[in-house]
């Protein structure tokens, strides 16, 4: 194998070993990038001369009989919106070119301290609204599975540069599913944490006062191992000194076997694509071989928690988002939502009742959560969230077979979509951002690719742009790679870890499990 293709774990071992040298290990990788990134653009500020002389670094120390820490010399990937010294944060707004971080944030500081060496900034949406990874100051990420559809959003650079072997780790953040929606479109594992754990210290300029629903980070990895030895080290240990506690617990010491896991396939009033279906349905099985004890799960009032979903995020009438973007030129996808959501609630009622004419129902369900901007409003969203997770907390203790401890679903209604897709297909993204609404922790296990025979699995619609975004994302997808979530009870991030872990060794077996693509498809 190539030093690109060695997990995070494998390399830490070998550099500490003397077997190869850190110096070899970030050429390697930066050849990586140099050879694949003009085709994929997700590292979009590289960090190549700084990265050559860290790793000279570490093997002094390493020389010098000095320790080098559990991610000694390896590389890694850092999404754009994340402080790393040096490095500008922008956000996508050229504007902010020149605000170079004086410092790293916390979690890119303990990965560092533990011997990282980060190779470059990773590409993402602007201001991090959609599930792409384009905007005006860096371009369009593609996915390296297949050129003409995206990597994701928001954190999609990160997800495309692990995929394509830029590094083994990366590291993201996730208020709606920007971890593991790249995760599930490129194949690999991504990691969002229980609400409060690891808050997202970006100092992007939208929802910084919105503390209802929060966005957490989380690490990218190709393997469980790595996502684990990631997740670790962000966390600061195992039992770190920090009020409120926030112990991280063994994962190898969980018994799968024990483990009570609800499964649903679909989630509300959109209906996944046949891959994404069968993807939960057979991990559900596989778990149920192991001997886990596995019943059917409904969601309680899907729809509903996508509305809270929605109606918390514009509860200001997208006010923070336009000031932000005064100066700067809009990603499309941000004007066309900022155009909607600041609108008057009296356009936006009419809009609501028009829409189901012209077939255009899926949209006009979301538009109903928009234009509330009074205080009076927000609390009541407020209200109904803490009452939802308490419904939804009832529904995991009264499942049948007894309380649940785990829920296997989809990431997402969809493959990797096609380039400009995630204006029409918004609620597609769904399946995700209901464990942001929780604060519960979830992650993504790449499990299974698109087969031809799945490529249609819904008619064609010509009114509603939401089915009909769908129909072409489908269509052409064979190949794709397609994840399975895993959610959990706050603060069991290592139930969830043991579960990615035993459905990891699954996927590998079944013969189909993604693997890194060599070469990006298409170049």
């Amino acid at each position: 194998m190539e030093l690109w293709e060695l997990t995070a774990g494998d390399l830490a071992r070998a550099i500490a070993g003397g077997e190869v040298s850190a110096r070899d290990v970030v050429d390697a990788h930066i050849a990586r990038i140099e050879r694949c990134n003009p085709a994929i653009n997700a590292i979009v500020l590289p960090r190549f001369d700084e990265a050559r002389s860290e790793a000279a670094e570490a093997d002094r120390k390493r020389a010098a009989g000095e320790p080098l820490g559990p991610l000694g010399g390896v590389p890694i990937t850092v999404k754009e919106c994340l402080d790393v010294a040096g490095m500008a944060a922008t956000f996508g707004l050229p504007s902010r070119v020149h605000d170079v971080a004086t410092a790293d944030d916390a979690y890119v500081a303990r990965l560092r301290a533990a011997g990282a060496i980060v190779v470059g900034k990773t590409n993402l949406s602007q201001l991090m609204i959609y599930i792409e990874s384009d905007n005006p100051l860096y371009g369009r990420s593609n996915n390296p599975w297949n050129l003409d559809r995206t990597p994701g959003g928001s954190s999609g650079g990160e997800g495309a540069a692990i995929a394509a072997g830029f590094a083994p780790v990366g590291f993201g953040t996730d208020i709606g599913g920007s971890i593991r929606v790249p995760a599930a479109f490129n194949g690999i594992f991504g990691l969002k944490a229980t609400t409060g754990r690891m808050p997202d210290p970006s100092r992007v300029p939208v929802f910084r006062g919105q503390k209802t629903i929060t966005s957490e980070c989380g690490p990218f990895a190709r393997t469980t191992a790595d996502l684990a030895l990631a997740f670790e080290i962000a966390n600061g240990g195992r039992a770190p000194a920090v009020l409120p506690p926030r112990p991280l617990f063994d994962y190898p010491s969980v018994d799968v076997r024990r483990l009570r896991i609800g499964y649903y396939e679909r989630l509300g009033s959109f209906a996944p694509a046949p891959a994404v279906a069968r993807a939960a349905r057979e991990a559900a099985a596989a778990f149920e071989a192991m001997g886990a004890t596995v019943v059917p799960f409904d969601p309680p009032h899907p729809d509903q928690a996508r509305d809270l979903f929605f109606g918390i995020l514009s509860a200001d009438g997208g006010k923070d988002a336009i000031a932000a973007t005064a100066s700067d030129p809009k990603d499309p996808r941000v004007a066309e939502l900022l155009q909607i959501v600041s609108r008057p609630r009296s356009q936006l009622a009419l809009l609501e009742r028009v829409l189901p004419l012209v077939g255009e129902k899926s949209i006009a369900e979301l538009v109903r959560n928009y234009g509330h901007t009074d205080t009076h409003h927000y609390w009541k969203l407020v209200e109904a969230v803490d009452a939802y997770r308490t419904l939804f907390s009832v529904a995991m203790d009264r499942a049948d077979g007894g309380p649940l401890d785990l829920i296997v679903c989809p990431p997402c209604g969809l493959p990797a979509l096609r380039h400009g897709r995630s204006r029409e297909v918004l609620t597609a993204g769904t399946y995700a951002p209901l464990y942001n609404l929780l604060g519960y922790p979830a992650g993504v296990v790449p499990f299974t690719r698109v087969r031809a025979d799945e490529e249609l699995g819904r008619k064609p619609s010509r009114g509603d742009r939401v089915e009909r975004g769908a129909f072409e994302t489908e269509v052409g997808s064979a190949g794709l790679p397609i994840g399975v979530q895993i959610a959990g009870r706050p603060w069991r991030e290592h139930e969830i870890l043991a579960a990615m872990a035993a459905l990891e060794r699954v996927a590998r077996e079944r013969g189909d499990f993604p693997t890194t693509p060599v070469t990006p498809h298409g170049s």
